[in-house]
């Protein structure tokens, strides 16, 4: 193969041998070629032009600009969602204990009830690990996001899971199972 003189000129050789490899029924190779790292990039890229831009309101309404439609959730959902937007890296749900406070403050943020104690109840069984608040919580907003456009959009909306392998030592192995928002941060607007 020649040398390649420019970016236009590599990328259709890619297209051609990627279109060769599809032909011959052999995706495995081409995404064992790519890589996961290049594949998620290229997703999230894909994804850019068609996720809309998500505004929080000062009275936090969740607006979505480029759909020019509102997220209606009720305060403990938002709270929840200010709380995962804010965690850009994730958080293990058994861990949510170490973010009492600041979910508190979300919830106390979101919510018209003066009656604190209520809330400090609610917040107390989001983050406690034996019971299912909190993923009734997140499968609310799936659901909300999900009935607003398709999967594969919502998908970058709504709280998910991801698992980081770590390996400490030579002979332990552990698993964080995070939760995450896969929402790119610059497409998250505050007033």
């Amino acid at each position: 193969m020649s040398e390649l003189h420019t970016v236009e000129e590599m990328a259709q050789t890619v297209k051609t041998l990627a279109g060769r490899l599809q032909t011959e029924g052999r995706l495995d190779l081409l995404m064992q070629a790519l890589g996961t790292p290049l594949l998620e990039e290229l997703r999230l890229e894909a994804a850019k032009s068609r996720l809309s831009r998500l505004l929080i309101t000062r009275d936090y309404r969740f607006i979505l600009t480029d759909y020019n439609r509102e997220v209606e959730l009720q305060p403990v959902h938002k709270a929840v969602y200010l709380l995962f937007l804010n965690h850009p890296e994730g958080i293990e749900f058994k861990r949510l204990r170490d973010h009492r406070e600041e979910l508190l403050q979300y919830y106390m943020a979101t919510t018209r009830s003066l009656d604190r104690q209520k809330v400090e109840e609610g917040v107390n069984h989001l983050v406690n690990p034996l019971d299912n608040a909190i993923n009734e919580k997140c499968s609310r907003i799936k659901k909300t996001f999900s009935e607003m456009m398709d999967a594969y959009t919502a998908s970058y909306y709504i709280i998910s899971g991801r698992t980081q392998r770590h390996i400490a030592g030579s002979s332990r192995i552990w698993y964080e199972r995070l939760k995450v928002i896969t929402l790119p941060r610059e497409l998250v607007v505050t007033e």
